[in-house]
């Protein structure tokens, strides 16, 4: 712990908080950097991106989108030794309030309802953020340079590790992302769109909020002739097509809120950063780009795990 605290004093860090809490920030400023892990720079990242970032930091890398979202955000923002089930019930409305709102959950409600849905997400997310496993393993990752789905034997230690492997997976069969989702998935799309932190936006975002049916459409379109890929090329395309058809995006906060309600449409859609089928056809160029798509993101990741284990050897 002194050595910790003697590290982020000398990078130029504050050295207060507990030992997982130092040793975080020195691997989110030391060890990564070039990334933006502000709230926003998290809503950003993919659903892989997010996985192997969780690897970095050696908690729990496992689970949906949003549950990945707020792992990553409670681990660089609270220590969870403070940050506990029993301390919410200390807290102000306002306080309670703002979680919520970084934690993406409903903000309308008493301050008894706001507290029981951040203690859902606290109970939810458990032990997984806050203290590393007790090593970062390369192991558990899936060996794709031989191009199959195998996964390296993991290293036998003292105490039994908690598995976790990768898969790419490829459908048998073409997705249709003209298939309109589930209606509480739509709902929560319109949600999201909804929420607006000041006045100014409110009546284009209740405009845009009015149309979530026809901006499920368009992106399930734009999925079906691009291989099931939502990237940069594909958001750019997104935008031009409501600028096109008059839809209000001028202001540069809202066509940011509907790129982030878009992508959350695009993820559950079953989209992917990189094109994996054809239109109409059984993907089978797909997987082979999928493989070296996760073979670079694992090597980065491993790179990574290396430096962060520079910092916490012998410090656990």
């Amino acid at each position: 712990m002194v050595e910790l605290r003697n590290r982020a004093e000398e990078a130029g860090f504050t050295k207060n908080g507990s030992v997982e809490v130092v040793r975080a920030r020195l691997i989110q400023h030391q060890v990564l950097a070039d990334y933006d892990f502000s709230w926003d720079g998290i809503q950003a990242m993919s659903h892989q991106e997010l996985g192997e970032t969780l690897k970095v930091f050696g908690i729990k890398s496992s689970g949906s989108h949003k549950e990945r979202r707020q792992r990553l955000w409670l681990h660089l923002n609270h220590d969870s030794r403070r940050l506990t089930v029993e301390n919410l019930a200390e807290m102000e409305r306002e306080k309670l309030h703002a979680l919520c709102q970084r934690l993406e959950l409903q903000l309308t409600g008493t301050r008894t309802v706001l507290m029981g849905r951040v203690a859902g997400v606290l109970a939810s997310q458990g032990r997984g953020w806050g203290q590393i496993k007790r090593s970062l393993r390369r192991n558990g990752l899936p060996d794709v340079s031989s191009g199959g789905a195998q996964v390296a034997s993991p290293k036998i230690t003292g105490e039994p590790a908690e598995e976790e492997v990768i898969l790419i997976e490829v459908p048998e069969t073409p997705v249709d992302f003209l298939q309109a989702l589930p209606q509480h998935l739509v709902e929560d799309a319109a949600d999201m769109l909804s929420k607006s932190e000041g006045k100014q936006n409110t009546s284009a975002l209740q405009t845009l909020v009015g149309m979530i049916d026809d901006i499920e459409r368009m992106i399930g379109t734009i999925l079906n002739s691009h291989g099931g890929r939502w990237s940069a090329p594909e958001e750019d395309l997104f935008l031009r097509i409501a600028v096109r058809r008059g839809w209000p995006i001028e202001d540069e906060a809202v066509s940011t809120r509907l790129l982030l309600v878009a992508a959350r449409i695009a993820e559950a859609k079953g989209a992917r950063d990189v094109a994996f089928q054809q239109v109409g056809e059984t993907p089978v160029s797909g997987s082979r780009a999928a493989s070296v798509t996760d073979s670079d993101a694992i090597s980065r990741i491993r790179a990574k795990m290396t430096e962060a284990e520079q910092i916490i050897a012998g410090l656990r």
